[in-house]
């Protein structure tokens, strides 16, 4: 087990109405134990706390007038992943997946995973099925993608981020979940705070189903996935972006973090031939 700090400072210029619906809590779940936690707004002003979706992801509802909002969100996370010998973990045929796992197979809004079918099928069909198709996905999006901040917008998909060769960590993961979807394998994308990332951001990454779990995989390699704080789950970024807003504001500061408390260090991604699952 290891401790995890983490946190956010956001600010918002708001000049209408505005409805947020922010996704910066960590996830609770029995890899992911919330010693400590706090939300501050300023102005102070009544917020709704729920879950939201198939996979409970922790939210925050409010709505204000015309101001200046800043929001700060503190977690002391106490991580538990399950490291598993990557050799024995195989591909799951369709007719054997679980129903909850398979809306992960479709295309979605930023995986257009029926476009690529061929191409994912030409380029990876022949690799060794199992967690080593998967690897061999993430190498050659980590080989053949230039990571450029700023590089994509809100619209720039799997598709898109394929032609022009460069993106940040949410296209890789698109990228990355699109092929394996095209090739049967069930992929999601996660939101998360990630040790060691640079510069400190929220990060995307993405889980793909193989036996009997889901396990955590990141094509941008920046940072090691056992120090991976799950935010949301969902089909893709559009499931478990850190704001949605409904009006008229625009984001002027933005800072996050993990950082490690714990006597047990995490330096490095797991041994070669390991697999980490944090999934209940």
């Amino acid at each position: 087990m290891t401790t995890i700090q983490v946190g956010c400072d956001l600010t918002y210029s708001v000049t209408t109405p505005t409805s947020f619906l922010f996704n910066v809590a960590a996830a609770r779940t029995r890899h992911q134990i919330i010693s400590w936690e706090t939300l501050q707004l300023n102005p102070n002003i009544q917020y709704e706390a729920s879950s939201l979706g198939t996979e409970d992801i922790q939210v925050y509802r409010l709505t204000v007038e015309p101001c200046v909002l800043q929001l700060q969100y503190r977690a002391n996370v106490d991580l538990l992943p399950e490291i598993y010998d990557t050799s024995g973990i195989m591909e799951t045929g369709y007719s054997q997946l679980p129903n909850e796992v398979l809306p992960y197979l479709n295309p979605s809004r930023y995986c257009e995973s029926d476009r690529l079918t061929h191409f994912a099928s030409r380029m990876f069909g022949n690799a060794a099925p199992g967690f080593s198709r998967v690897t061999a996905i993430c190498d050659w999006i980590n080989n053949n993608l230039d990571y450029q901040a700023g590089s994509t917008g809100e619209s720039t998909s799997a598709c898109d981020v394929l032609i022009e060769r460069v993106g940040v960590c949410r296209d890789y993961a698109h990228l990355a979940i699109t092929l394996c979807r095209a090739l049967c394998i069930p992929a999601r994308y996660v939101s998360g705070y990630a040790l060691y990332l640079q510069p400190p951001d929220f990060h995307g990454f993405f889980e793909a189903y193989l036996g009997t779990r889901w396990y955590l995989f990141d094509s941008t390699r920046m940072a090691p996935v056992e120090g991976f704080v799950r935010i949301g789950t969902g089909r893709d970024a559009a499931d478990a972006s850190f704001a949605t807003i409904i009006g008229e504001a625009t984001l002027t500061y933005l800072a996050v973090w993990a950082e490690q408390t714990s006597p047990y260090q995490i330096t490095d991604q797991p041994p070669p031939g390991s697999a980490v699952s944090t999934t209940n």
